[in-house]
């Protein structure tokens, strides 16, 4: 038999602390290893428990859990981290992928899908909570098309451009929409067939389309 996966709790309520030490404890493969409040000695107490997995809150006294989790990356520590929180702030999000931190769960989540996932990153994969998937696909989506619109070379304005023409607007209706006269619009159009080697509008949304950025 392989020995439990030894785990931290990192959070400022001693209630939740015992209760995740509870729950994780009718789980044999799991072990609940250390705790802390996640106050000035939180480092030292990690180097002394050495867990594979750290369970954090992102709300901690004193700093959060997300500069936590630098600092404790910073020490050469190897535990993968999730973030455990009742906050499902994109911001949150973003800046918790930004720390390499490796799952990112809300404390509504059932014990099954908490221990689930503390065996996927043990074992080097990443987990996000259900609740999240859209928030982050929506986020990767938005990513993607910024970076489509970089390599392209795509102003802002040639993306609203493209979105109406898209939309089918005429001339008068573009002009109107973007403030400009009808001769700029055109002048614009031509410009976006040109950059997209398109002989056509209907060419350069298809283009548009392949690149990503619509």
């Amino acid at each position: 038999m392989t020995d439990p996966i030894p785990v931290m709790v990192i959070d400022d309520h001693p209630m939740v602390r015992h209760g995740l030490r509870t729950l994780l404890g009718q789980y044999p493969d799991i072990e609940v290893v250390g705790e802390s409040d996640g106050g000035p000695t939180t480092l030292d107490l990690v180097a002394r428990w050495r867990p594979q997995v750290i369970l954090l809150d992102i709300r901690l006294p004193g700093t959060s859990g997300i500069e936590l989790a630098r600092q404790i990356r910073r020490t050469g520590c190897e535990a993968r981290i999730i973030i455990l929180t009742s906050y499902d702030d994109d911001g949150y999000l973003t800046e918790a992928a930004h720390a390499g931190v490796y799952g990112y769960l809300l404390k509504s989540t059932s014990p099954e899908v908490l221990a689930e996932a503390i065996r996927a990153v043990h074992a080097g994969q990443r987990q996000l909570s259900p609740d999240l998937a859209g928030k982050a696909l929506a986020q990767l989506e938005t990513l993607s098309r910024v970076q489509a619109q970089f390599e392209s070379g795509v102003t802002d304005l040639e993306l609203q451009l493209l979105r109406l023409i898209v939309d089918g607007a005429s001339i008068q209706a573009m002009s109107q929409a973007l403030y400009l006269s009808e001769r700029t619009v055109k002048r614009k159009i031509q410009d976006l067939l040109t950059k997209f080697g398109a002989a056509n509008r209907a060419q350069a949304v298809a283009e548009a389309f392949k690149r990503g950025l619509l």
